[in-house]
C-alpha cells in the first residue's frame, strides 16, 4: 500500500508537525509551573514554531498534500489547523484559489484587487501598501478569522451563509464541495478541541502566551508574504514574486526561497524547485526581477530592493524607506 503520494521526504514535514503540536501542549501543561525565564522562552517558542508551520509546513501541505489517502490528508490538515489557529482547508482555498489565480495583482478601475491578500489593496497612486499597516492590518484580520473560527461551534463548526467570500471559493461540483466544507468544519472542531484542552490545562498560558504569540505569529506570516511581493510586477509571469537562493535556509524551510518558481509551479512538490529554476533558467535570467539577499522575514533589511513594480509604470524609483510607513 502506498502511503506518501509524491515523497517520502515529507515524512519529515508530518514529523514536525507532531512535534509541534506536543510542544505545545507540554508548553501549556508546564506554564503555571515555570519561572517567567522559562515562560518567556517557550512563548519566543511558540511564535517560531507557528511562523513556521504556516510558511512552510502547512503551506507545502496546502499545495502538494502528502498521502494518498484522503482520510490521512484530512487528518493531516486538522492538526495543522490546531497548530496555526484556523482552518487550514480555509486558508488553502483562499491562498490556492485567489492568491495563486491573481497573483498579487494591482487595482483595476474600481480600486479593487482581485487578490484579497494583494500588497496593492490598501496602497495608494499605484503602489504598494505601507509594511506597518499591511502586516498588523492583516495580522488583525487574520486573528479574527481564529475567532470566528472558534465562534463558529455555535453552528456545530459549519460554514455559515454570511461566509461569503469562502463559499465563492469552494468548488461548484457538488461532491467536491462537500468535502471542502466538511474539511473546514473538520478543522475548526480540531481547533476548538485543541483550544478546550489548552484552557484545561492553563487558562493562563492560552490568554498571556497562545493568543498573544499567535498574533506575534500571523505579523512574521503577513511580513513573509509582504516581502515575497515588495517591488515585483504582478503582469509579469517571471517577475511577480521574490526569490531567495540561500542554501541554508532553503535547506531549513524546505525551499520556501523559491517564490518565484513556486508561482510558476505551484503544484510542483518542494524538493523539485530548484529543477523548476533550471529548466525555466532562460526565461528568468531575461526577466528584469527582484532577487533578494535576505529570506523574506527579513526583507527590510533589503534597502537597496529595485521597486521593479515603479519602473513598469514608467514613473521614477523611490527611496526604499517611504515605503516602510
Amino acid at each position: 500500500m502506498k502511503i506518501w503520494k509524491h515523497s517520502r521526504l515529507d515524512a519529515a514535514l508530518l514529523a514536525l508537525s507532531l512535534a509541534q503540536a506536543a510542544t505545545m501542549f507540554a508548553l501549556a501543561a508546564a506554564w503555571d509551573g515555570s519561572s517567567w525565564p522559562w515562560r518567556l522562552g517557550g512563548a519566543c517558542l511558540l511564535v517560531l514554531m507557528v511562523t513556521y508551520n504556516f510558511i512552510v509546513i502547512s503551506h507545502l501541505f496546502m499545495h502538494v498534500p502528502w498521502f494518498e489517502s484522503r482520510w490521512l490528508n484530512a487528518l493531516a490538515s486538522a492538526l495543522n489547523s490546531l497548530i496555526i489557529g484556523q482552518s487550514l482547508q480555509r486558508h488553502q482555498l483562499f491562498h490556492v484559489r485567489n492568491h495563486h489565480r491573481y497573483n498579487n495583482d494591482r487595482k483595476d478601475a474600481d480600486g479593487k484587487t482581485k487578490d484579497l491578500t494583494s500588497t496593492f489593496q490598501k496602497g495608494e497612486h499605484g503602489d504598494h501598501d505601507g509594511l506597518f499597516h499591511y502586516v498588523l492590518g492583516g495580522a488583525l484580520s487574520m486573528l479574527g478569522t481564529t475567532a470566528r473560527g472558534l465562534l463558529s461551534s455555535t453552528r456545530l463548526w459549519r460554514v455559515g451563509e454570511h461566509e461569503r467570500e469562502l463559499l465563492e471559493l469552494v468548488t461548484k461540483e457538488p461532491s467536491r464541495r462537500g468535502q471542502e466544507l466538511r474539511q473546514v468544519r473538520r478543522d475548526r472542531l480540531a481547533h476548538f478541541a485543541g483550544v478546550c484542552v489548552f484552557l484545561a490545562l492553563s487558562w493562563r498560558w492560552t490568554l498571556c502566551c497562545y493568543l498573544p504569540a499567535l498574533f506575534l505569529a500571523l505579523v512574521l506570516v503577513n511580513l513573509q508574504n509582504y516581502f515575497e511581493h515588495f517591488g515585483a510586477v504582478p503582469e509579469s509571469r517571471y517577475s511577480d514574486s521574490v526569490s531567495y537562493y540561500g542554501r541554508i535556509y532553503n535547506l531549513l524551510a524546505f525551499n520556501d526561497g523559491y517564490h518565484q518558481e513556486h508561482h510558476l509551479r505551484p503544484q510542483a512538490h518542494w524538493s523539485l524547485l530548484p529543477e523548476v529554476r533550471r529548466e525555466l533558467s532562460a526565461q528568468l535570467e531575461g526577466a528584469e526581477r527582484v532577487i533578494s539577499p535576505v529570506p523574506a522575514l527579513l526583507g527590510f533589511l533589503h534597502r537597496d530592493r529595485p521597486l521593479l513594480h515603479r519602473r513598469s509604470g514608467g514613473r521614477p524609483i523611490p527611496d526604499f524607506s517611504s515605503q516602510m510607513s
